[in-house]
């Protein structure tokens, strides 16, 4: 993990909708991410987790604090930030080559090196062979691996991943938690990802991030002192579980974890 500071976010504050009708999704955040880091969010339903993360992205503006990325405040979309979400959103009538290679049409990159770099990042994401099935010929996961391909195609700097998992079932997810682990292992890009799942959480992060019910404020920062890579009998480990617990018992009330 790097030590250079990569995102600071300072009192931030988002509210939707006008007047005594409207709900305040965030409240005063403040927080900072080094690049090359993994760090994980969690919280109860609706307390602003997807908001914050949409905030990062450019794709919902703020009304008071600062948010910064790389020295630059964020207003609207930039092209050093990718972004996966829980459904793969993959075109059904284009192959996967097609889907991965999309940002190169969209933002006008050549066509030669992008179509180099979709093979490359195929490889890495282990779907060698599978360039030219469509979307409904692959499982879940394999999907799920496309978008984060997709995601990586214009080499963006940070990588924001909004439950990227949680319509997997629990032995894909786990498979897709340590495909991950490795895919930013390799990249060494800066990953931000929402979760429900407590374990996930603690198993993918460098740092967890805890939200409390809306308006969302963080609670606190959990560092999570574990080697990596990690395997999946790292759950087992006493500070694992410290962890876990540590964070499961803030939202003992909360139905909505995993």
């Amino acid at each position: 993990m790097g030590a250079k500071e990569y995102i600071r976010i300072e009192g931030l504050s988002k509210h939707f909708g006008d007047g005594g009708e409207g709900v305040r999704a965030l409240q005063d955040i403040d927080c900072s991410i080094e690049q090359g880091s993994f760090v994980t969010i969690v919280g109860p339903s609706g307390c602003g987790k997807s908001t914050l993360l949409r905030i990062l992205a450019g794709l919902l503006d703020y009304e008071t604090g600062r948010v910064v990325l790389d020295g630059q405040p964020i207003h609207g979309t930039r092209r050093d930030v990718g972004v996966v979400f829980q459904s793969s959103i993959l075109l059904p009538w284009r192959s996967i080559l097609e889907n991965v290679m999309l940002p190169a049409e969209v933002l006008g990159l050549p066509v030669k090196q992008a179509r180099e770099r979709a093979m490359q990042l195929l490889h890495m994401v282990r779907l060698d062979g599978f360039e030219h099935k469509l979307p409904r010929q692959l499982s879940g996961g394999m999907q799920q691996r496309a978008s984060i391909a997709r995601a990586l195609l214009h080499d963006p700097k940070i990588l924001l991943m909004d439950e990227p998992f949680g319509a997997l079932d629990a032995m894909t997810r786990e498979r897709m938690n340590l495909e991950l682990q490795r895919i930013w292992m390799e990249s060494g890009k800066t990953v931000v990802l929402i979760t429900h799942s407590i374990p996930e959480a603690v198993f993918l992060g460098d740092r967890v991030f805890v939200m409390s019910p809306r308006p969302g404020t963080l609670e606190r920062v959990l560092p999570i002192d574990l080697p990596r890579p990690r395997a999946m009998d790292v759950m087992a480990h006493p500070a694992f579980a410290a962890a876990s617990a540590s964070i499961r018992e803030r939202f003992s009330h909360a139905a909505s974890f995993d």
